[in-house]
């Protein structure tokens, strides 16, 4: 139990982690692209290494999964990381962080909405908090007066984040999680070395392949396995409740390692968020304690 949630809270944090690396790089030189490009790049290659070595059942998947995973993999997730990385070219990466962790209210709303599903009051409470938080947090960065084209690219990859949540719901059905995973990683990888080609020897400095290390080891290969052993040892409610952790790492890290300003209408939008997120989850972690066994 206890270890379960120790990976829980770690992968959350390697998760929140990436905003500041996408700052490093930027301050090293590198462009968004070049980043994404090592990130899942050798992020693919660690994680295949590391099952081919530690778990080969983990890289069986079937055609339909491997098509699936292609178009997750291939086409929305390299979307939708660009849309951050872009952002945060010009406004803070805890502001960025903050604008894609509304992405749950929107989940939530869609799903009802395709599903023609009734929102009860809990969840509808969660939708306020997670809202006004978001709130909060636009207001803040409009009177710091951050610019409107980065919290329009903050604002694209959560759209595009929430579309992805959705198609992964759908997608995932009768597929192994952690397979299904590890091959979207594997796609985005293979398509950004198509945009981009392959890397010239030589190309990076020290500093920018330290910064495309860590962008490949921390929110990709540690973020994912230290996920996926959480869900395994204490369930994906517990592991949901902790990964509130990731804004708050972001917003945490960013005022530590960038000297980023924090104000009190930012953190009490994270506060909102974070308890928006929470709620469901834990009402769920207490119903599935109702009905377990004894």
């Amino acid at each position: 139990m206890r270890k379960g949630l120790v990976c829980a809270i770690l992968s959350a944090c390697c998760f929140g982690m990436l905003p500041i690396l996408g700052k490093l790089g930027f301050a090293q030189g590198m462009d968004s692209t070049q980043m994404l490009q090592y990130r899942f790049g050798l992020g693919a290659l660690l994680l295949l290494g590391w099952f081919a070595l530690t778990n080969r059942d983990a890289l069986r998947i079937s055609t339909r999964g491997l098509l699936k995973t292609a178009l997750l993999g291939g086409v929305i997730s390299p979307v939708q990381s660009t849309c951050l990385m872009v952002s945060l070219e010009t406004i803070p990466a805890s502001t960025s962080s903050l604008i894609l962790y509304f992405y749950p209210a929107v989940v939530t709303v869609a799903g009802a909405l395709i599903h023609r599903q009734r929102i009860g009051r809990r969840v509808t409470l969660s939708l306020l908090l997670v809202t006004a938080g978001c709130a909060l947090v636009f207001l803040d960065a409009f009177m710091r007066e951050a610019a409107p084209v980065g919290m329009l690219w903050a604002s694209g990859a959560m759209i595009v984040f929430s579309a992805y949540i959705l198609l992964v719901q759908w997608l995932m059905r009768g597929e192994r999680p952690l397979s299904f995973s590890l091959y979207v990683i594997v796609f985005a990888g293979v398509a950004f070395g198509l945009l981009r080609g392959l890397p010239a020897p030589g190309e990076l400095t020290l500093a920018q392949a330290g910064v495309a290390l860590a962008l490949g080891l921390v929110p990709t290969v540690l973020a994912t396995t230290l996920l996926y052993t959480a869900i395994e040892a204490v369930g994906g409610a517990y592991a949901s409740i902790f990964s509130t952790l990731e804004p708050v790492t972001t917003v945490a890290a960013a005022a530590l390692l960038l000297g980023e300003p924090v104000f009190a209408r930012q953190l009490a939008g994270a506060a909102l968020i974070v308890a928006g997120i929470m709620l469901p989850n834990l009402a769920l972690l207490r119903r599935q304690k109702r009905v377990a066994p004894g």
